[in-house]
C-alpha cells in the first residue's frame, strides 16, 4: 500500500493531517493549518509571554499609578523618622519627588496650559561619605514605594569598552522591578559616587577618557529621557539577544558623590579661604546650620570636571553637611533603624536586654569622629567594641542584662552582666 496522500485531498499544512481527521482546516494563501495545530501554537505563545520582561502583571503597574500622591512636608516627615539632619537636602529632595510624580501621574492637563511639557527635574547630592546620601535615596524609594535600584558610576565605561555599559544601571533597576516595564519606568535610580566620572584632564591627551567625560556623554540622553534598549539579564549587548525597551522619561535619577576637592574650588570662588598652611576653608561654616556645597555654582562642577551638558540634566543641586556630635548621638538612637536598636534587637532574639550607659555612647561618638568617615564610623566602632561580648555571651548561662560602660568602648573592658530573673 502507497503512503502517499492524494494531492487533491486538503492537509494542515503544519502537521499533514487531513481533513478528515481534524474537527476543522482554516484555509490561507496556499496554506491550510488544523485546529490542533492552532492550539499548540496559543500553548507555545501563552508560555512566552509569561516569560517575557514587562507585560505580566498589568494591574499592579495600573495600581501602583493610582496610589495617593504625598506632600513634600509628608516626605520629609518621613525622611525624619530615618534620617538624622539634613534639612536642607530633605526638602530639596521632597520638592523634586513630588513636582517628579506629579508629573508622571498627571492624566489631565489644565486647559491653560495643554501646550506645556514639564520637563524632568534629576537630582545631585553632594556631601562627604557618611553624611546620608545612600541613605536618604533608599529611605525615599521606600516611602514611595517604588522601584529602586543602586549602581556605581566606577563600573561604567564608554561603550566598548571592558567594564559596564550605561545601560547596565536600567537593568538593575528592571531587576528590582520584577521585570515589570511599567513599574520600571516608574521607578528611582541612584547612581552613587558619579565624581569618579569627572574629566580626568583638561588638558588635550591622545587617549580616550573611556571611565570620565566617555561615561558623562553617555549618561545624557538616559538622564534627560529616551527610549533605551535594555539586556533584561545585563552584560554586554550582542545582536543575538533580545533588549527591553524602557523609557526613562519617568525614571528620577539621584546622584551622589563625595566630590573630593570642591569645597576648595567653591571656596577660592567664595574668597573665604585664608592664608597659611594650616588654614581651613571651611572655617566660616562651621557653626553655622549651612555646609560650603550648598554654595556649588555650576561653573564649580565644571572646573571640577563635569561636563556643562550634564550639569544642565542635574537642576537640583543638594549638599549634605558633615554631621555633628548630637546628630551623630541622634543617629546611635532616635532613627526607627537607629543602629544601636539593631544591637538590641540581636540581643533580644537570644533573651539578652542590652543597654548602653550614656558615657558609653559620647566615647563611640568620639572614636567613630576620628575614623572621619562620618556615621558609617559608628558602626564600625559598634561592631569592633561588641566583637569579643558577642562571641562570649553565648557561653555565659542566665545573663538578663547586658550593660555597655565608657570603658566597654574606650579600654575593652567587659561589659556588666546581670543575672536573669528566675520565673515564678
Amino acid at each position: 500500500m502507497s503512503d502517499k496522500r492524494d494531492d487533491t485531498e486538503l492537509h494542515c499544512s503544519f502537521c499533514n493531517r487531513t481533513s478528515d481527521e481534524v474537527n476543522s482546516l482554516i484555509a490561507g494563501q496556499d496554506v491550510f493549518i488544523c485546529d490542533h495545530c492552532i492550539l499548540d501554537a496559543q500553548i507555545i505563545l501563552d508560555d512566552s509571554e509569561k516569560n517575557k520582561p514587562g507585560i505580566k502583571h498589568a494591574s499592579k503597574a495600573k495600581r501602583k499609578s493610582t496610589r495617593k500622591q504625598l506632600l513634600p512636608k509628608q516626605i520629609k516627615k518621613k525622611l525624619d523618622e530615618y534620617v538624622i539632619g539634613q534639612d536642607y537636602a530633605k526638602k530639596s529632595l521632597a520638592v523634586a519627588v513630588y513636582n517628579h510624580y506629579k508629573r508622571v501621574d498627571a492624566e489631565q492637563f489644565v486647559t491653560d496650559y495643554k501646550d506645556v511639557e514639564i520637563e524632568k527635574s534629576n537630582i545631585l547630592l553632594l556631601g562627604s561619605s557618611g553624611t546620608g546620601k545612600t541613605l536618604l535615596a533608599r529611605t525615599l524609594a521606600r516611602i514611595l514605594d517604588v522601584p529602586f535600584s543602586i549602581s556605581d558610576a566606577t563600573a561604567l565605561t564608554e561603550a566598548g569598552y571592558v567594564g559596564e555599559d550605561v545601560e547596565t544601571i536600567l537593568s538593575n533597576l528592571l531587576s528590582a522591578a520584577e521585570f515589570e516595564v511599567a513599574d520600571a519606568e516608574r521607578g528611582i535610580i541612584f547612581i552613587d559616587e558619579v565624581d569618579k566620572i569627572a574629566r580626568k584632564s583638561h588638558n588635550a591627551s591622545i587617549t580616550r577618557d573611556v571611565s570620565g567625560e566617555g561615561v558623562q556623554q553617555a549618561l545624557l540622553k538616559v538622564l534627560e529621557g529616551t527610549i533605551a534598549g535594555v539586556p533584561p539579564k545585563g552584560g554586554r549587548k550582542h545582536p543575538e539577544q533580545s533588549l527591553v525597551n524602557i523609557n526613562t522619561s519617568g525614571i528620577l535619577f539621584i546622584c551622589g558623590g563625595a566630590f573630593e576637592g570642591l569645597p576648595e574650588i567653591i571656596a577660592r570662588r567664595l574668597n573665604v579661604n585664608h592664608i597659611g598652611f594650616t588654614s581651613n576653608i571651611e572655617q566660616r561654616f562651621a557653626n553655622t546650620d549651612t555646609s560650603i556645597f550648598q554654595h556649588v555654582e555650576p561653573e564649580d562642577l565644571v572646573q571640577y570636571g563635569l561636563i556643562p551638558e550634564l550639569i544642565g540634566r542635574l537642576p537640583v543641586c543638594a549638599g549634605l553637611q558633615s554631621l555633628s556630635d548630637d546628630e551623630m548621638m541622634k543617629i546611635l538612637t532616635e532613627p526607627k533603624n537607629a543602629i544601636v536598636r539593631q544591637y538590641q534587637k540581636l540581643f533580644a532574639l537570644d533573651g539578652v536586654h542590652l543597654v548602653f550607659d550614656n558615657a558609653a555612647l559620647k566615647a563611640i561618638v568620639k572614636r567613630a569622629r576620628a575614623l572621619g568617615t562620618g556615621a558609617r564610623g559608628l558602626r564600625s566602632v559598634l561592631e569592633q567594641s561588641m566583637l569579643d561580648i558577642m562571641y562570649e555571651i553565648h557561653s555565659l548561662k542566665d545573663v538578663g542584662v547586658c550593660r555597655i560602660a565608657e570603658k566597654t568602648i574606650t579600654k575593652g573592658k567587659p561589659p556588666i552582666y546581670k543575672k536573669r530573673k528566675a520565673s515564678a
